[in-house]
């Protein structure tokens, strides 16, 4: 029996973004998705394709992954924690090669697009589910998102569903009534997730397929009264009484009240635990910059996969008593490359957002609008949740995708 190579691979990347979203290991979803690829070079042997293009966005990371072995030559760590750190690396490589080879064979946007969108239907549609019978307390945010903090499929999803017709002419779900009863299922799913980056994300997406990520006179004075409107609401967080006690939504304003200091604020007592995880982005940052002064060797190439933070006490990170003193990843994405791969790692990841950036200033289409809106996504969630290198990031097969279909119908900048 002759199998339907659309269905099948569409069929195998549902299963790889599924489990990426609900496999709580990272371990098994990286295996699993190694076995994607190969699992695609085996039955397409012989047959394989890759565009210049292409290959010229996957060195960058293979090649910032690679300045990785420098610092392990150099410094001497654990064969364990060498391994966990090579497949962290290795991760958005492995992503990207799964969306481009994969919708490359399908060979069709509209599958693509209808696939998110059917995905992210399917999530949100479990995400009510668990909040209907497992959720204990639906007055408390924390007990909402005691199951999940975020989902960006399901995000993904519902941009795509309602802008998919402005650029390609044809909506994705033709009949009515199922669209918008989607689009208010995907609406409301996102809303209850009560995530500051996902409404960062939103915000992201909305203002590049607007055109207003463009550098222009007009955008500039744009973000300027977007950053007076931060800068009053935060003035007003600020000014009033919400304290991190505080339940239900009031709870929700004081992370966003508690954001910057979050990442900045580097001054804590460890022993107040409140006060530590308010400031930990942050901490950990500052102990692993202090790393870096003290071996000056590092700051060009990094201290390699395998070297670890020293936060200089136990933080009660797990479920034992003891806790962690030794920590592989930081919330801070630029500090993590950086301690990594050195100044040099740093530039290259840089390099690589602005390349997917500055693709709206191509042909204005669905695709080139996603891939620098991502590559704005990436570049400001960096600093929070480790943007390309999260162990969660579902993001990154989206962009494989992309990559493959914007090749092939559009001029690149830059090629």
């Amino acid at each position: 029996m002759k199998i339907n190579a659309t269905k099948f691979y569409t069929a195998v990347f549902v299963a790889v973004l599924f489990c990426q979203l609900y496999l709580p290991s990272f371990k098994v979803n990286i295996y699993l998705q190694i076995f994607a690829v190969f699992l695609f070079l085996f039955l397409e042997y012989g047959k394989l394709i890759v565009s210049t293009f292409f290959l010229k966005q996957l060195a960058v990371l293979v090649g910032i992954m690679g300045l990785g072995f420098i610092g392990t030559m150099v410094f001497r760590h654990s064969m364990v924690n060498i391994l966990k750190d090579i497949f962290h690396f290795m991760k958005p490589v492995v992503g990207l090669l799964i969306g481009y080879l994969y919708f490359r064979k399908i060979n069709n946007f509209r599958v693509f697009v209808k696939t998110i969108v059917v995905s992210g239907i399917i999530s949100a549609a479990i995400h009510f589910f668990v909040i209907a019978f497992y959720v204990k307390n639906l007055g408390a945010i924390e007990s909402i998102r005691e199951f999940s903090k975020d989902n960006f499929l399901e995000l993904f999803a519902l941009f795509f569903l309602i802008y998919y017709k402005k650029f390609e002419g044809t909506p994705i779900i033709e009949n009515r009534k199922y669209a918008k009863a989607a689009s208010v299922l995907l609406f409301f799913s996102c809303f209850l997730y009560f995530s500051r980056t996902m409404i960062v994300v939103a915000i992201i997406l909305l203002l590049s397929i607007y055109g207003f990520t463009r550098i222009t006179r007009k955008t500039i004075q744009i973000l300027g009264i977007v950053l007076l409107v931060l800068g009053l609401l935060f003035a007003y967080l600020y000014t009033a009484d919400i304290k991190r006690s505080n339940k239900g939504f009031e709870a929700f304003l004081y992370k966003i009240k508690n954001a910057p200091a979050e990442i900045f604020e580097t001054r804590i007592n460890t022993e107040n635990h409140a006060e530590l995880w308010d400031h930990w982005r942050g901490y950990e940052a500052k102990r692993a910059i202090a790393l870096i002064k003290e071996k000056p060797g590092s700051l060009i190439f990094g201290t390699g996969h395998g070297s670890l933070v020293n936060l200089k006490f136990y933080a009660p990170l797990t479920d034992d008593n003891k806790g962690l003193r030794y920590i592989s990843e930081l919330h801070n994405g630029y500090v993590y490359i950086l301690y990594k791969t050195g100044i040099i790692g740093l530039f290259m990841y840089l390099l690589i957002m602005a390349r997917w950036y500055i693709f709206i200033y191509a042909r204005k289409n669905f695709m080139t609008i996603l891939i620098s809106a991502i590559g704005l996504i990436y570049f400001i969630s960096t600093i929070t949740i480790t943007g390309v290198y999260n162990a969660r990031d579902i993001i990154i097969f989206i962009l494989g995708a992309l990559l493959y279909f914007v090749n092939a119908k559009v001029p690149v900048p830059g090629r």
